[in-house]
């Protein structure tokens, strides 16, 4: 949501708590060493645990290895790790390979593929090798992957593994916090001053070692089990490590327009389209803000806890989130957490108080907004004048919008939350409310005017990256922001025929994602830019090269509803796929090879080559061999095949 119209005129800066807020912090967030040095690669990951009273173990792996795997298998019942064949019963799709050995496809999810084994309990190990659908092999190391079923964990008690769980959440935790420490030292006044380059290095790899550590635990947590192996008082503790920006690898779909509440049943709509959207490529769904509202659309929330919304009821909310996991998706809540609208006035006529689960009065509201009458403290960013502005110091405030977070994602099943207008409210009250409400992922919007000269689109637009990039940090880099200077930037490159545009001084991407893309939420359109409010409409005809730049480029980008119903599907769905295919991620390498009047050319982690504009290029001959693989009005895309 935006304030109004007339919101891409300059806008004051939030008078954050910080003093230091306006410094400018560009040695930290060029990111170069931490993008040059990030290994990415698929998960293989296997679980096993003993029920009680039974002989049996149950083996669960998983992979996200995309398209048909199979996994040929045997058990073995000494240290020799000679492969047999193990009693029945088998999961489906078995087969006999030469008496020696069992071969199962795994099952899709949606992300990747798994299968459930049972096993005798008297078994040493399960070993395995996994086969891909180019007959190429998945070993480790050159040898069969060996799981001891010795270490089964039991479903009940406090097991020695159980503790072993809790130590390896509490090391997690423990990286995490040093990865902060290390940020804020390099963030400091004292260490801008004196650190030299070679030192703020030295800091920014040590950060992706630690965060690389993170990563491989979050990635072998324990996963879910389906409900018939356990009742639910059962289920084992999960290592859970939610840092809100998610694996990497996402790709955010908004499934809403200003126009969604107007049927009175989009939740139900949706819920028909699930597994369609899920085909395209998705991974992450945006889904409108359910809060009952004064305004339709519901970005004027009232009573925080109704959520029987224009959308849809409470029930047809659970149920659409419900099959939206179904086909593999994680779920955004859009929460408003700057402003509430009141149910009643006070003894002026100002409407200030406020009525259901969360009473509040005006101690809730901030002091210098002149409309409202509150007596909290003054506010920590810029008031939105039509409700009154939520002052996030109070006390009380934090612990019920902590509470009511933390209930949206055990009630709702939301994994994760878009953040309505964060310039309003200090980014260190968002790391609160995230760190409590552990998401999987959260963007916040964070939205002002560019810089311009006599109506002229600056070429520099470090200043209004730098504000985003502020917020972001602010949070502890728990959740990312929408990259409103790409999206600025790509409108005066296409409407102006002016592609040097995409390339700032340093030859990098000239928006967030130049400068922090794991942070970088990027897009085009959205509900308040497009549909029928049409604020900052991208250029007409050319959506397709947006979608061509943020759909090879690192960052997650995000794709509008309104453009996937659109005769743009086809070649939306194929950008996704191309993306998902080569392993694209938040922190893909860019090298940027032509930014020119006419022509914008970059590789990406030198397995995609991609153009914008009538300009002609095409990548050269060398060590790999470029095949075209889209091609659309003034874009191309080419896929190196080897």
């Amino acid at each position: 949501m935006i304030q109004a119209k007339s919101s891409f005129g300059k806008w004051p800066e939030a008078s954050c708590a910080s003093k230091n807020e306006n410094r400018r912090l560009e040695g930290f967030y060029e990111e170069q060493p931490i993008v040059k040095e990030v290994s990415v690669g698929n998960m293989v990951n296997v679980a096993i645990r003993k029920f009680p009273d039974a002989a049996n173990i149950v083996l669960h792996l998983e992979t996200d290895i995309p398209g048909d795997v199979v996994v040929h298998w045997g058990v073995c019942r000494d240290d020799a790790k000679t492969w047999e064949i193990p009693a029945v019963p088998y999961p489906p799709e078995t087969v006999v390979f030469r008496n020696k050995a069992l071969r199962t496809l795994l099952q899709p999810t949606g992300n990747g593929s798994r299968a459930f084994f049972t096993l005798d309990e008297k078994l040493d190990g399960f070993l395995f090798v996994l086969k891909l659908d180019d007959n190429s092999w998945v070993n480790f190391q050159g040898n069969d992957f060996y799981i001891p079923l010795s270490s089964a964990r039991s479903v009940k008690g406090q097991s020695n593994s159980e503790s072993e769980e809790t130590s390896g959440k509490a090391h997690a935790d423990g990286i995490i916090n040093e990865i902060r420490n290390l940020i804020s030292g390099l963030n400091s006044e004292k260490s801008l001053q004196t650190k030299v380059k070679e030192a703020k290095e030295s800091i920014l790899n040590e950060i992706e070692k630690l965060a690389a550590e993170a990563y491989s635990i979050f990635r072998s947590s324990t996963p879910s089990y389906p409900e018939e192996d356990s009742d639910a008082d059962d289920a084992e503790p999960t290592i859970n490590i939610s840092s809100g920006t998610g694996s990497g690898f996402e790709i955010l779909c908004q499934v809403f327009n200003w126009e969604s509440n107007k049927s009175g049943r989009w939740y139900m709509e949706l819920k028909e389209k699930a597994s369609e959207i899920s085909s395209l490529g998705f991974t992450v769904i945006w889904l409108p803000t359910p809060t009952e509202s004064v305004s339709p659309e519901g970005y004027m929330p009232k009573d925080l806890y109704n959520l029987n919304s224009r959308y849809g009821t409470i029930d047809e909310l659970k149920d659409h989130v419900k099959s939206l996991h179904g086909v593999g998706l994680k779920v955004l809540g859009d929460v408003v957490l700057n402003h509430r609208c009141a149910h009643y006035q006070n003894q002026n006529g100002i409407w200030n108080i406020f009525g259901g689960r969360l009473n509040w009065d005006g101690r809730a509201v901030v002091g210098d907004d002149p409309h409202f009458q509150g007596r909290g403290n003054k506010s920590s960013g810029d008031n939105f004048h039509a409700a009154p502005n939520i002052d996030h110091s109070q006390d009380f405030v934090r612990k019920d919008l902590i509470e009511w977070l933390c209930w949206l994602r055990e009630e709702i099943g939301y994994d994760g939350c878009r953040l309505d207008f964060v310039r309003g409210f200090w980014g260190g009250y968002v790391k609160d409310y995230l760190d409590a409400s552990e998401p999987y992922f959260a963007v916040g919007e964070y939205w002002d005017s560019l810089s311009y000269t006599y109506g002229e689109m600056d070429h520099n637009q470090d200043a209004h990256r730098q504000r985003i990039v502020d917020w972001i940090n602010a949070t502890n880099g728990t959740a990312g922001a929408f990259d409103v200077t790409t999206k600025g930037i790509l409108h005066s490159a296409l409407e102006r025929r002016e592609y040097w545009r995409l390339s700032d001084q340093k030859g990098k991407p000239p928006g967030v994602v130049g400068w922090w893309p794991s942070c970088a939420v990027t897009f085009i359109e959205n509900h308040d830019t497009g549909s029928t409010q049409g604020h900052w409409r991208f250029p007409g005809g050319k959506e397709m090269q947006g979608y061509a730049y943020i759909l090879t480029h690192p960052g997650t980008p995000a794709v509008f509803y309104d453009h996937i119903v659109s005769h743009h599907r086809s070649e939306i769905g194929a950008l996704i796929s191309l993306r998902n295919r080569n392993k694209i991620h938040c922190r893909s390498i860019v090298e940027i090879v032509k930014a020119e009047r006419d022509v914008y050319a970059a590789t990406i982690d030198d397995r995609v080559a991609m153009k914008i504009g009538p300009g002609y290029y095409e990548p050269p001959s060398g060590p790999q061999i470029w095949s075209l693989a889209l091609e659309g009005y003034d874009y191309k895309v080419w896929e190196a095949s080897s």
